[in-house]
């Protein structure tokens, strides 16, 4: 079939007037003989967006290649089918959760129906929530899997449908095979006709307060308040995201002083009108939580992204505001496990590939485990014995009994309580960055990324790399070359080219899971702080060059 052939068979499924509206017009167009219309029409049903480990996510729109409520409907039915063949005759039980973003309700609503409809006992989570509330609530109600409709920091365009399994999983994100099953029961469902044919029901429940509640509790106790908290002055942002209102409550309940709010970024916002990307990463995200903190005499910031799965902090310096990276973060709450966890048998830290290696010098110096993974907390979270977990996108999981995902409310309380113990001495956060890197070394870490409209570059640099590998990056020769697409024993998978360089210096070249960028991960070591940011300065640079 010829995309507008395509195109008409999905507007006659299609149950959003919104989306209908929007595909008539381009057929119209494209009919009419309209280039861009033609064009578009030719992009929209290229293909359909992949279910992979990650989930769907992509931009909001009609097509297969969208995100929008016949897409949600095939993944939601083709999960069902996957649950039910899996469930040895059992009813399995999924929990659907949903963010402030364009649509999340409607896609759960949508998802919660269908999945009552195909026989499951569907539960609907009671409002717009914390991605980490959803995976808390599959292991605490003991489902089977569940739903979080979200595209977590993405730009406000997109939208996303992550998946969750329990049992044996333990409320992790899915893994391969998983996926791929999954994959083949939604393009079975996309294969088989209309959604419009696909069996509904209303009657799904609707979560109990109790299951938030449960939640709020079990987070406080991650680092209740000591004395010290008292007269503490911070800064919070929410980035237009749903983080606000369960932070409050795990605050409230654990001691802390309230923070001053970025007014403008505190309710939830599909829009996202002050930020051109949600990511507390990108430059200008955090410029009104640094007018705020610099105006009311903060200590220190907290922000979370739109769906609180990641939490970032800033410090004051003489000459403004610091952003910690995330590895700064994920190391110090590392060393704060590792001294909670110390001596405990089999226990472990565990962090991806990219995030800094800091975390095993602090793991052996605690007498710990430590383990490298892929990239995602579907990969960390299964690490064995694990007591904590990181990765440098800002990404923390502090209490694995809890939550096995990334959780950016559970980090905030972690870090609440690491700047109330600094604080009853005199220091501050940026001191026990400080303080650790006198402890472990001195470890700086880079990011050079590459964003592209057109993703074949990302293939073609990679295959360049391959064919043509760099034997030295500046004045750093290359000792090794590892290309994880073929993986010695023991080691992590992907398509990720690793390159270890003299002075215990790396370069780390991967395709970004989520966003259409080329990532270069960069790691320095050095006795002194001064050393490592001269020695990482001077790799990106040469990074940069390799890349241009």
């Amino acid at each position: 079939m010829n995309a507008l052939a395509d195109a008409r068979a999905w507007l006659a499924q299609d149950p959003d007037p919104v989306t209908r509206d929007e595909l008539a017009d381009l057929i119209d167009r494209a009919e009419g003989g309209d280039a861009e219309a033609v064009a578009d029409l030719a992009d929209r049903f290229s293909g359909r967006l992949q279910f992979g480990t990650a989930g769907l996510r992509g931009e909001l729109g009609a097509g297969p290649m969208r995100m929008n409520r016949v897409l949600v409907a095939q993944a939601a039915a083709g999960f069902a089918r996957f649950l039910t063949g899996r469930s040895g005759g059992s009813v399995p039980t999924i929990v659907v959760g949903y963010d402030g973003r364009r649509n999340s309700d409607v896609f759960a609503r949508d998802s919660a129906e269908l999945f009552q409809g195909a026989g499951l006992d569907a539960i609907l989570l009671p409002r717009a929530l914390p991605t980490p509330v959803l995976a808390f609530a599959v292991r605490h109600l003991g489902a089977a899997a569940g739903v979080m409709v979200t595209a977590s920091h993405n730009p406000p365009d997109d939208n996303g449908y992550k998946v969750y399994l329990g049992g044996d999983d333990a409320g992790a994100q899915i893994v391969s095979p998983a996926d791929a099953e999954i994959a083949g029961a939604i393009q079975a469902v996309a294969d088989a006709g209309s959604v419009a044919d696909l069996p509904r029901s209303e009657g799904y429940a609707i979560a109990d307060e109790d299951v938030v509640a449960a939640y709020v509790a079990q987070t406080a106790a991650v680092s209740p308040a000591p004395a010290s908290a008292a007269g503490m002055r911070w800064t919070y942002t929410a980035m237009h995201g749903v983080g606000w209102e369960t932070l409050r409550a795990v605050l409230e309940q654990a001691g802390y002083p309230l923070p001053d709010v970025v007014a403008e970024q505190i309710e939830p916002d599909g829009a996202f009108p002050t930020v051109a990307f949600p990511n507390p990463e990108e430059p200008g995200a955090m410029d009104l939580a640094f007018e705020t903190a610099t105006r009311t005499g903060a200590e220190f910031i907290i922000a979370n992204d739109p769906d609180a799965d990641r939490v970032a902090v800033a410090v004051p310096t003489g000459s403004g505001w610091r952003r910690l990276t995330g590895n700064d973060i994920g190391l110090l709450l590392g060393a704060r496990a590792a001294r909670a966890a110390e001596g405990a048998q089999g226990a472990s830290l565990a962090c991806s590939l990219v995030s800094s290696p800091g975390l095993g010098a602090i793991a052996e110096r605690h007498g710990l485990a430590w383990h490298e993974t892929l990239t995602g907390f579907k990969w960390i979270s299964r690490a064995p014995g694990l007591v904590f977990g990181f990765e440098e996108a800002l990404g923390y999981l502090v209490n694995p009994d809890t939550v096995r995902d990334k959780d950016g409310i559970s980090a905030a309380v972690a870090v609440l309580g690491l700047a109330a113990e600094a604080r009853s001495r005199g220091a501050s956060i940026a001191d026990l960055v400080d303080e650790l890197a006198d402890e472990i070394g001195h470890f700086a870490s880079g990011q050079v990324s590459i964003r592209v409209d057109d993703l074949s570059i990302i293939g073609r640099t990679m295959a360049s790399l391959r064919a043509d590998p760099p034997a030295s990056f500046g004045e750093l020769a290359v000792e090794r070359a590892d290309d994880l697409l073929r993986p010695a024993d023991g080691e992590p998978g992907g398509d990720i080219l690793r390159y270890l360089l003299a002075g215990g210096s790396r370069v780390i070249f991967r395709p970004s899971g989520t966003e259409p960028k080329l990532k270069a991960y960069l790691d320095v070591r050095a006795s002194t702080a001064e050393d490592a940011r001269a020695r990482l300065a001077s790799l990106e640079e040469a990074v940069r060059a390799r890349l241009a």
